[in-house]
Order: structure tokens, then sequence, then C-alpha cells
């Protein structure tokens, strides 16, 4: 793997773990039931985490049909199913104290979890809502565990709008996404010409929702 992480002075743990709690998450309100939960420095040691998966996640490269092309999808991928062992401890920590803080509001567990590698700043996912399943008519949630090099998560309602959110996310930085968020607004990371370095979302997700 090519990419290089520049290590961030604001985690210099020399140990992964969570180290804050999840109740200090912040909470806002969007529009149409929706809401996020923002939790920056959720995870100590991310850039450790960070190196670690690098290596030891089986990173794939994948092609969408997008009209009448196929074209590369602009990052790697991984996924890891409900009866999969998660590549580090720490993400099945994670996803167990996520659980238990949401069991009221999800009434399920987060089973699933999606990795994302973002080379650069040339890597990006466009405007989506994660649709695909449960998500398109049920409320449910989406966590969002950030690695690496920050990079913005954006909002907006969906089929466009003025009203937008962006919440720069990296270096163990939480969001949780849920209410009506997947079926009322999209979410994107935008390409930028900055020279940025390599980022990890960590996707958690309940069986269905995709």
């Amino acid at each position: 793997m090519s990419v290089h992480l520049q290590g961030s002075l604001f985690d210099l743990a020399d140990e992964i773990a969570l180290r804050r709690p999840l109740a200090e998450a912040r909470r806002t309100e969007l529009t149409e039931g929706a809401w996020i939960d923002v939790l920056p420095g959720w995870l100590g040691g991310s850039d450790l985490l960070f190196e670690a998966l690098l290596g030891a996640v089986p990173w794939r490269a994948e092609r969408r049909h997008m009209y009448d092309n196929e074209v590369a999808v602009p990052r790697l991928l991984a996924f890891y199913g409900a009866a999969d062992a998660l590549p580090h401890p720490v993400l099945t920590t994670a996803r167990e104290a996520l659980s238990a803080h949401y069991a009221e509001e999800l009434g399920e567990p987060f089973r699933t979890a999606g990795l994302c590698l973002y080379r650069g700043g040339r890597d990006s996912v466009a405007w989506h809502g994660d649709r695909l399943g449960r998500g398109a008519t049920e409320r449910t949630m989406v966590a969002i565990l950030a690695l690496g090099e920050p990079r913005p998560l954006v909002l907006r309602p969906r089929g466009g709008g003025a009203a937008r959110i962006r919440q720069p996310l990296g270096h163990g930085d939480l969001l949780v996404m849920g209410g009506t968020c997947q079926r009322t607004w999209d979410h994107a990371i935008p390409k930028t010409r900055k020279p940025v370095g390599p980022r990890i979302s960590v996707q958690f997700r309940p069986l269905g929702v995709g």
C-alpha cells in the first residue's frame, strides 16, 4: 500500500482505545426527523489503528456502471458482515459500545462494518443516502468512525437546497446519522485539490441497511 499517514499532534496516544463516553456526543436536529450526533476524538490512538488497518484489511478496488460507462470507484473498499471477525479488536469494542448506547433509540444492534480508504484528495464519495434496504423506508442509524487525515463530510436535504452541514472528520472522530437521515438527507465526501493525506472511514450499520 503506497499511502502514508502524517501523524497528528492531537493524537499521540500509544494505546488504541475508546477515550470519551458516547454520552458526550453533541446532537444536531436536522429536518423531517433527521439528526446527527458528533463526538470528536472518540478513539485514542487512532493513527496507530489507521496503520494497522492499512495493512490488515483486504482492500479492493471496484468498478460500477454509470450511465453507459463503467467507471472506477474513487476509493478502496472492504466489508465485514455480521458473522465476520472485524480486523481489529477495538472495532468490535466500538460496535458493542454503539449498540449499547443507542439500544433504546435504534431497537437493534449494529451488526456490519463497511470500510473505505480515501488515498488522497481525488478519492471521494458522491451525494447519496444509505437507501439500499431498510434505510429507504425506516428510521435507522449509520455510525462513522473516521481515522487518518480529516476530510469534511457534508450533508444536505435530499434533492439539494441551501441548507448544508459541513463536518470535518478524522483522527478518531465519530459521527452518527440517525432518525430519517438516510432517506431525507444526502451526504458526501467531496474531492479536493488541496494536498491531503489518506483517510479511513469505518461505517457501522444494523442488518439490512446499506
